[in-house]
C-alpha cells in the first residue's frame, strides 16, 4: 500500500516512470471528475499495477534523466495517477503526453459538494467553487482565510472546513500496489501482463511492441521518429508512428509484418529510421513536384509509400531516370485511386513486396492489373463521388496542377510562379449550391467531384454565386480556353441548372479522358516539359461549405471538449474485398473515439444500403449528430458513474 501524496513524490524524484510502451493519456473530463468525486467519497477506485526493475532511460518516457537504482515503472493506472498529478500538482507530469486541458480548472462547491471544471458565467463571484488545484498548491489556511471574508458564507464556514479538509486528505488515501518483480521479468513478459489487464482498455497495437522493445536498446528512438513526423508536418503531410514504422520495417526487413523487427538491432534499426526519412522526404517531393500533390488532403496512397521507401532502398537511394520515377507514380496513382489498401494492410504489403523483389515496377503494375481484373482504364463513373473525402478529389486537384488548368479570372495557369500574391487556390462550386438546392437536387449531386474546380481565391469571389450560363459567357470572352483547360463541356445548353446531371456526365467524360492521357504518360515515361511543379495553398471558404458541414465541424470540436480523438473529416471508406467505396463519412474515427479503445466509429449523414456492409466489417455507424451525441454523452456519464460505483473491482485504463 502507498499513500497518494507518497506516489505523486515518487513520480517528483523519477521514481516512478511510465515505460516507454504506454500510449498517452487519453481521459476526458467527466472521467477526471469521476475519479475525484469517488475519492471524496472514500469509493476504491482500483490498485496499481507496477514493474519494479533496474531501468535504463530506454525503457520509460519522460523529460528528465533518468538515474539508477530500482524503479517503479506504472502499467496499470496512468489514466488515474496522471489525472490525480495534473489536479493536485497542476502541471502535467514528465512522462506526459496528451491534453492537459482533461484536467485542468477543476472546482469544488463546498455547499453541494460536487466536483465541475470551471465556467466564468456559473461560478465567477461565487465564493463557494473553491480551485481544486490552489487548495492543495497553496494550501488549506488561503482558502480558508478566502472564505472568511465572505460575508455569504460565515454561517456554513465550519462545515466548509470541514469539507475542504477531507477533500485535501485525499492525498493520504492508500493505493494498492501489485509489483511485478523477478529478473527473468523482461519487456517481452511485462508487455504481454500488460496486454492482459488491459484486456478491456486500450491494448498495444503490433507497432506499439515493436517499438517499445527497440526503445529499450534506443532510447531516442520515439523521439527520433516524432522530429521526422513533425518535419513532414510542417511541410503539410500529417502522419502517424505506426505508418513511419512500416517505412522502416520495409527498409530494414522487407517485411510487412511488425514481429519481424524483433531481429533487428537499435544500429541497424536507427540506420534503416534514417534511410526511410531520406526516401519518404524525397518522394515527397516528387509527388508534390511532379503531381501537384501538395498538401495532406490531396496525398493519396498512404500506404503504398512503404512500396516505394523499399523500392528505393533496393534501388540504391534513387530513381534510375525520370522514366522508372514516372512508372513508379503511375503504379502509386493508380493503387491510390483503385482502394488497393483499404483491405489488410498487411496482406496487400506482402503482395507487392513479393511482386517488387520479382520484377520491379513492372512486377507491381502487372500484380495491380491482374488485381483489377486486367483493366486500370478511368472512365466518367469513377468521378461519381462527392465532396473532399472522394478519392477522385486528389486526382481532380492533380489533373488542374499538372495540365495547366487556368483561372477563370485572369486566364493564367494555376501555377505559383505566375500568380504571384494570388496563390491561394479554393474549391469552387462551378453550378452554385443555393441554384442547385432551390431546383430541386440532392446533396450528393451538389457537391459533386465533377462540379468542382479550383480557382483563385479573388475569382471565386467575384463569380459568387452566378450561374454558369451567366458567368461562363463572360469567361470565354475574355480569356478563350480557360474554360476548355477545366474540362467544361462547351455546350451551352449543358450551363443551364435544369440540364446540370447532364453536365455532370459529360464533364466526368472529359475528366476521365484527361486523366487516361495523363496517366499513359506516365506509364510510357514521356518526359515532361517545364519545371518542377511549386506548392500551392487551398484555403477552405465558408461559403463552400453547407449549413449541414458547420454542424459536423462543431459536432467535432464539442466531442474534442469531451475527451473525443481528432477524427478524418469527409472521407472516402472502401470495402477491402475490392476497393469499392462504401461512404463518404462526415467523420471517421478509425481508432476509435478515443485512440485503441473500441470500434472504429463512422458519422455518415446520407443513411444507404452501403451502410449493413459497413457494420459487417466492424464499423459503429450514426446517421446523425445528435445520435453520436448521445451516445458519447451517456457512455461519460455511465464511466463517471461507474467511477463512483463502491465496488471492489479493479478500474481498468
Amino acid at each position: 500500500m502507498s499513500k497518494l501524496g507518497t506516489i505523486l513524490d515518487q513520480i517528483d524524484s523519477g521514481t516512478m516512470l511510465l515505460p516507454e510502451f504506454q500510449r498517452g493519456y487519453v481521459w476526458n473530463r467527466d472521467q477526471v471528475r469521476g475519479l475525484m468525486r469517488s475519492l471524496y467519497l472514500g469509493y476504491p477506485v482500483g490498485a496499481l499495477l507496477v514493474w519494479e526493475t533496474e531501468t535504463d532511460p530506454g525503457s520509460v518516457r519522460g523529460t528528465g534523466q533518468v538515474g539508477g537504482g530500482v524503479k517503479l515503472l506504472l502499467l496499470d493506472g496512468q489514466q488515474r495517477i496522471t489525472s490525480l498529478y495534473g489536479v493536485i500538482r497542476g502541471r502535467p507530469p514528465a512522462f506526459f503526453e496528451g491534453d492537459a486541458a482533461a484536467f485542468t480548472g477543476l472546482r469544488f462547491n463546498v455547499e453541494e459538494q460536487t466536483f465541475e471544471f470551471y465556467a466564468p458565467a456559473k461560478m465567477k463571484g461565487d465564493p463557494r467553487w473553491v480551485d481544486v488545484t490552489a487548495l492543495f498548491v497553496d494550501g488549506l489556511e488561503q482558502q480558508i482565510e478566502r472564505l472568511h471574508r465572505e460575508p455569504a458564507v460565515a454561517p456554513m464556514i465550519v462545515t466548509y472546513m470541514t469539507r475542504l479538509s477531507k477533500l485535501r486528505n485525499m492525498l493520504e488515501r492508500e493505493f494498492h500496489q501489485e509489483k511485478i518483480t523477478g529478473a527473468d521479468k523482461g519487456i517481452d513478459a511485462v508487455v504481454e501482463i500488460f496486454n492482459r489487464v488491459n484486456s478491456g482498455g486500450t491494448k498495444l497495437s503490433k507497432g506499439d511492441l515493436a517499438l517499445a522493445k527497440l526503445c529499450a536498446d534506443w532510447p531516442e528512438a520515439r523521439a527520433t521518429m516524432r522530429e521526422h513526423l513533425r518535419a513532414w508536418g510542417k511541410a503539410g503531410y500529417e502522419f502517424n508512428l505506426d505508418w513511419l514504422l512500416r517505412n522502416v520495417n520495409a527498409v530494414a526487413t522487407g517485411r510487412a509484418q511488425f514481429e519481424a523487427l524483433e531481429h533487428v538491432s537499435s544500429d541497424d534499426f536507427a540506420a534503416a529510421l534514417s534511410a526511410s526519412a531520406k526516401y519518404i522526404s524525397g518522394f515527397l517531393d516528387v509527388v508534390s513536384g511532379r503531381l501537384g500533390l501538395d498538401h495532406n488532403r490531396v496525398l493519396m496512397g498512404r500506404y503504398a509509400i512503404p512500396v516505394v521507401t523499399r523500392f528505393l532502398y533496393r534501388n540504391g537511394g534513387g530513381f534510375a531516370d525520370g522514366a522508372q520515377r514516372d512508372r513508379m507514380l503511375f503504379w502509386y496513382v493508380q493503387s491510390a485511386l483503385r482502394g488497393r489498401f483499404a483491405g489488410s494492410t498487411e496482406t496487400v504489403l506482402t503482395q507487392d513486396y513479393d511482386a517488387l523483389n520479382r520484377d520491379g515496377i513492372d512486377g507491381l503494375i502487372a500484380s495491380l492489373t491482374r488485381w483489377r481484373g486486367g483493366n486500370l482504364t478511368i472512365d466518367g463513373q469513377d468521378f461519381e463521388g462527392f465532396g473532399r473525402g472522394s478519392r477522385f478529389y486528389p486526382l481532380l486537384y492533380l489533373l488542374t496542377r499538372v495540365l495547366d488548368a487556368r483561372d477563370f479570372g485572369t486566364g493564367l495557369p494555376l501555377k505559383s510562379e505566375m500568380l504571384g500574391h494570388l496563390t491561394s487556390l479554393q474549391v469552387h462550386h462551378i453550378f452554385p449550391k443555393a441554384l442547385l438546392y432551390k431546383s430541386g437536387y440532392q446533396r450528393a449531386e451538389v457537391n459533386a467531384v465533377a462540379n468542382f474546380c479550383f480557382l483563385t481565391q479573388q475569382t471565386n469571389l467575384s463569380i459568387g454565386k452566378r450561374a454558369p450560363e451567366d458567368y461562363f459567357a463572360e469567361v470565354q470572352e475574355k480569356h478563350p480556353g480557360a474554360l476548355e483547360s477545366q474540362w467544361i463541356p462547351m455546350d451551352r445548353e449543358l450551363w443551364k441548372a435544369d440540364n446540370y446531371l447532364d453536365f455532370l456526365a459529360a464533364r466526368r467524360e472529359l475528366l476521365a479522358g484527361a486523366a487516361n492521357s495523363f496517366l499513359a504518360e506516365l506509364r510510357d515515361g514521356v518526359k515532361p516539359t517545364g519545371e518542377p511543379l511549386r506548392p500551392m495553398i487551398v484555403v477552405t471558404d465558408e461559403d463552400i461549405e453547407d449549413d449541414r458541414a458547420r454542424q459536423v465541424r462543431d459536432l467535432v470540436a464539442e466531442l474534442s471538449s469531451l475527451g473525443c480523438s481528432e477524427p478524418e473529416l469527409d472521407t472516402e471508406i472502401a470495402d477491402p474485398q475490392n476497393g469499392k467505396p462504401l461512404a463518404v463519412a462526415e467523420a471517421f474515427w478509425p481508432d476509435g473515439l478515443q485512440p485503441g479503445l473500441g470500434e472504429p466509429v463512422v458519422l455518415e449523414l446520407d443513411p444507404g444500403s452501403k451502410l449493413a456492409r459497413l457494420g459487417e466489417l466492424g464499423y459503429q455507424v450514426f446517421t446523425s449528430p445528435d445520435a453520436l451525441r448521445g451516445f458519447i454523452v451517456r457512455r461519460n456519464e455511465q464511466n463517471a458513474g461507474n467511477a463512483d460505483e463502491p465496488s471492489p473491482a479493479r478500474t481498468a485504463d
